[in-house]
């Protein structure tokens, strides 16, 4: 079975690589923005983390981890 970490760094380099090749915005805002509006805040939060905490991923993933919207601690509010 695999970690479930590596499962959010695989899908993140997907987008990466489908936004790659898109040339109307920049791709690591293009992936945060997927990201965003499809994962769970739970998600955003491990996947930032995962990076932050130093994990092997692609460059845009990387950059993109930085425009990802977390959810503020004792905030109910959606982000």
């Amino acid at each position: 079975m695999s970690n479930p970490n590596d499962k959010l760094i695989r899908m993140a380099t997907q987008m990466a690589d489908f936004f790659r090749s898109q040339p109307d915005r920049p791709a690591p805002e293009a992936v945060a923005d997927h990201i965003n509006h499809n994962w769970a805040p739970r998600m955003r939060q491990d996947f930032v983390a995962l990076i932050n905490s130093g994990a092997e991923a692609d460059p845009i993933v990387r950059d993109a981890a930085a425009f990802v919207r977390l959810v503020q601690q004792g905030c109910d509010a959606p982000t």
